[in-house]
């Protein structure tokens, strides 16, 4: 969304649509999240549910962490895996060499360093902003942030499975276009589910959504200019 074909940053467009992300979260939390929020809810269903298990950020992480070693034996197969550095000793600075060597240009390994790095944002942003989640204005009718927590009920801002989930499906949508139509549809309907289920609040979801976009932006960016 904000990388070019060259795979540059598009810094313009990423600061107005910070802008207006930050505006919009501002007016969530102020007034249209709790209604928002209450409206969703009626969609609650299994399928949501089932979601919150498939699209949770250690599932993308376990995942595609699979694929990429299933990509290393593969290409190990065809070429020998290096183990030993030039004085014929174990080293494990030589083996990663080779692992990023063999692994940097799958899908899977784009995907998988979407993922770690959004997630890493997302934990960050999580502690920092510490918002309690929706379930305290549902049993007691209560909202608030709680800076600096690293309690699971205040970490709701913003949701990791949509910041993982984004950071994953916009990466494939990037990597392969003709699927982008699918990607962006499963990855907007993860971030809605959140809401349904009473997991998140919509702002929370939106700052995940756009988090993952812009990390999935940046990993692309970085991978194809020092790596590939």
């Amino acid at each position: 969304m904000f990388l070019r074909q060259n795979n540059t940053i598009k810094w313009r467009l990423l600061g107005v649509a910070t802008i207006v992300t930050a505006v919009l979260c501002a007016a969530g939390i102020a007034w249209f999240d709790r209604p928002l929020f209450l409206f969703m809810r009626q969609f609650d269903c299994a399928a949501f549910r089932v979601m919150a298990h498939i699209f949770q950020a250690k599932a993308w992480l376990i995942v595609t962490a699979i694929l990429v070693g299933m990509f290393y034996i593969k290409k190990a197969l065809k070429s020998k895996p290096k183990f030993r550095n030039d004085r014929n000793r174990f080293s494990l600075v030589t083996f990663y060499a080779d692992f990023l060597q063999k692994t940097k240009t799958s899908y899977a390994f784009f995907i998988f360093c979407s993922i770690v790095s959004a997630c890493l944002v997302t934990g960050v942003i999580k502690i920092v902003v510490g918002r309690a989640r929706p379930i305290f204005y549902e049993a007691l009718g209560l909202t608030g942030f709680f800076p600096f927590n690293t309690e699971w009920a205040f970490n709701s801002m913003p949701s990791g499975h949509t910041t993982a989930t984004f950071a994953a499906l916009v990466m494939m949508g990037m990597l392969a276009p003709k699927i982008k139509w699918f990607t962006w549809t499963l990855a907007i309907t993860v971030g809605l589910s959140r809401v349904a289920v009473g997991a998140h609040w919509p702002t929370d979801v939106l700052i995940g959504a756009f988090v993952g976009m812009v990390m999935a932006d940046f990993v692309k960016a970085t991978l194809k200019k020092y790596l590939i």
